[in-house]
């Protein structure tokens, strides 16, 4: 199963942890981290993704990112794919998501992503048939729901979609 998380999901880790789902959204990431790192889950990139993750001003969450996605990335959808990439997130942007959520959801879409995982509220509002945009805590209850069953895909609704 691959997937793809946004920029918001790698940065969850290092926002203030005393909100609680803040704090629970985290824990979801780390453990989809932890599936990415064993194979269970296949991780996909993308050059918005790199780009945003090189614009942080915090040095030690830009390195920890980068090296993740360096070591953990089975597919990168990189500059060669920017006119398919611009195409498809002019689609997206019309349907009213922002430029910059557009070229990731494209990015992932291209990748051939079973799912996006984002905290951002306003983006996964956003459906498609192409991909489930889905909060990394959603995710993590269809992961458990299925044990791992990686060959089976489900929306937020947890009603199996058939490819």
């Amino acid at each position: 199963m691959r997937i793809y998380l946004d920029n918001c999901c790698f940065g969850r880790p290092f926002d203030d942890q005393d909100f609680t789902r803040i704090f629970v959204e985290t824990q979801a990431i780390l453990f989809v981290q932890e599936k990415i790192k064993s194979g269970v889950l296949e991780l996909a990139t993308s050059h918005i993704l790199h780009y945003e993750n090189s614009q942080c001003k915090n040095e030690i969450r830009k390195e920890s990112v980068a090296d993740f996605m360096k070591t953990y990335s089975k597919i990168h959808i990189d500059m060669n794919f920017g006119e398919k990439v611009l195409n498809l997130s002019e689609k997206i942007i019309s349907t009213g998501v922002k430029p910059k959520d557009a070229y990731h959801v494209a990015s992932a879409v291209l990748a051939e992503c079973d799912y996006f995982l984002s905290t951002d509220d306003r983006l996964l509002k956003y459906k498609t048939s192409e991909i489930i945009l889905l909060n990394p805590v959603e995710f993590i209850k269809i992961l458990e729901e299925n044990r791992y069953d990686t060959s089976r895909r489900f929306d937020g609704a947890r009603h199996e979609v058939s490819d």
